[in-house]
């Protein structure tokens, strides 16, 4: 019974995460007005959160594994939960992007490891997928409920009430996680410190993630955007050799001899890349071109929320456990490459019912690839490495996300810009550039197949629990 309490009080950290995470681009517009940002200085209301959300997501979970992933989980959480509060209380835009940073830095201490506690909670195979399936539930439930409460929130009360609704969750899951969290004494810091690996990965992933959120603004082959590219990709490939040598490696590159933990990790990061652009730019097109409110954007894309999260909940865990992961994988993204194929050619006057509503029914296949991925991507860890897979997983995730936003925001601002020069109408330019982000996610997703197929092992029995010898 203690276990499934565990699993509830990981699944209320996630949910939390994700709700932070979707709940503030609906009460930007708000913040702008009352703290004084600029246009430009806005955008760091997302990027300082997730810049060392992704960048410290792989150390947190080594450090997991060194001084107890329980550890670990109750300081990420408590960090975060203050700096919740210091954002809802801030005046001005310097206070709350250095809250937003601490939000993110907590974010990364508590979800690097929730998985690794996960796996070591639910050794058997099937007790496994449930748990899987539930936490991937909570994180669909929460982009869902913060499209639509950040909404409320803002009209209802004011802006500030997005952040202080994170204090009275992180207090109770911190209460309830001091009793339902197994103590791990974790390998020690002796076991693993190795702090000049810590600086290379952590600055290579930072200055990534900076790069690549800031594409919009600069462009794909300007100076800046290169040269962080170059530094990063150097300090990423000092930390890959630092750790084929190194006597206490930060990451052991045993862990990179799975296939499972290299393909589904790949494969994550092209279909979150698709699935993270497509919450983005459909938001967009509903209220740009459609003319729906944010409220109304939110409850439209409800439906796809509502089935990843009954999906995953009811159907994914028993699915994997008679067919396998890898197979469940490949059914998911077959229906999630059938909704960008419809979405490739929506049209400027699209209605709800024949245009839109399809395409969330065919999303609902994430329900199948998360869980899945999570499986996959946890196979091949050892007990000892568990935080560590934990980590290397949520870190492809957010990569992932930034680069797809990122990528697919550009492409399809460009072909609007050049249609509009032509002197094509805003709605017609607008949807064409939608169309040909939704064909390049497609593309990402079909990608993601391939890989699956190719590097993923086919039998079930390919996700065992992790030994417990280091």
């Amino acid at each position: 019974m203690q276990r499934w309490t565990a699993l509830g009080v990981l699944s209320a950290a996630g949910l939390m995460t994700i709700l932070d995470g979707s709940i503030v681009t609906v009460a930007m517009p708000a913040i702008q007005q009352d703290v004084g940002f600029s246009p430009a200085g806005l955008s760091w209301m997302v990027n300082a959160y997730l810049i060392p959300f992704g960048g410290l997501l792989l150390l947190a979970g080594r450090l997991g594994d060194l001084i107890g992933r329980r550890a670990m989980f109750l300081a990420g959480t408590a960090v975060f939960t203050v700096a919740s509060l210091l954002a809802g209380l801030a005046t001005g835009p310097g206070t709350l992007i250095a809250a937003r940073f601490l939000q993110g830095a907590g974010s990364a201490m508590a979800s690097a490891v929730v998985l690794g506690i996960l796996v070591t909670l639910f050794t058997e195979p099937g007790e496994r997928a449930k748990a899987i399936a539930v936490f991937s539930f909570t994180g669909a439930a929460g982009a869902s409920i913060g499209q639509v409460l950040g909404g409320v929130l803002t009209d209802l009360l004011s802006w500030p009430w997005i952040f202080f609704i994170n204090v009275p969750i992180g207090a109770a899951t911190i209460a309830l996680a001091l009793r339902a969290l197994p103590r791990d004494r974790g390998a020690g810091l002796s076991a693993g410190a190795d702090l000049i690996g810590a600086v290379l990965v952590t600055a290579g992933l930072m200055l990534g993630i900076y790069g690549i959120v800031k594409v919009e603004e600069y462009g794909w082959t300007a100076a800046h955007t290169l040269g962080l590219a170059a530094v990063s990709l150097a300090l990423l490939a000092g930390f890959v050799a630092r750790q084929a040598t190194a006597a206490q490696p930060l990451m052991p590159l045993r862990i990179l001899r799975s296939r499972n933990v290299v393909g589904a990790n790949l494969a994550q990061m092209l279909s979150l890349s698709a699935m993270f652009a497509f919450q983005v730019l459909v938001a967009l097109h509903m209220q740009k071109v459609l003319g729906y409110s944010a409220l109304e954007t939110g409850l439209a894309m409800l439906p796809a929320a509502v089935g990843i999260g009954t999906i995953s909940l009811f159907a994914s865990a028993r699915l994997s456990a008679r067919f396998g992961a890898r197979t469940v994988l490949l059914a998911g993204l077959v229906l999630l490459i059938s909704a960008m194929a419809l979405l490739s050619r929506i049209p400027v006057d699209a209605a709800y019912v024949t245009d839109m509503l399809p395409v969330m029914l065919l999303i609902s296949g994430g329900g199948l690839v998360l869980p899945a991925l999570a499986t996959l991507g946890m196979s091949g860890a050892r007990e000892s490495d568990a935080g560590l897979a934990s980590g290397l997983f949520n870190t492809t995730q957010q990569v992932g996300m930034a680069a797809g936003v990122a990528v697919l925001s550009t492409l399809a601002a460009a072909r609007t810009e050049n249609l509009l020069a032509a002197g094509s109408a805003p709605a017609e330019a607008l949807t064409s550039g939608y169309r040909l982000a939704f064909t390049t996610s497609a593309g990402l997703l079909l990608a993601a197949l391939l890989v699956s197929v190719l590097v993923l092992r086919r039998s079930p029995a390919a996700v065992p629990a992790p030994a417990t010898t280091a």
